[in-house]
């Protein structure tokens, strides 16, 4: 017999499972390597992870933490 804790990991996985089902990662895969804000290469590990990547991981880090100042 299943207890509350069981139950409740139960709905947490199902929820979680649902949730990513609905998420919808990019469908387009960059084709230019080099970065659209500072025109360095792309890191191929940065592109093999996220394809649609236009940006390099220090210029996208600044464009997130603009856009969280931005939206205070």
């Amino acid at each position: 017999m299943a207890d509350s804790a069981d139950l409740a990991g139960e709905i947490i996985e199902t929820s979680l499972a649902s949730a990513l089902s609905r998420t919808k990662l990019p469908s387009t895969v960059a084709t230019d390597p080099w970065c659209e804000e500072c025109g360095e290469e792309i890191p191929q590990a940065r592109r093999l992870a996220a394809p649609w990547a236009t940006t390099c991981i220090g210029c996208q880090s600044l464009r997130e933490r603009r856009g969280k100042h931005a939206a205070r």
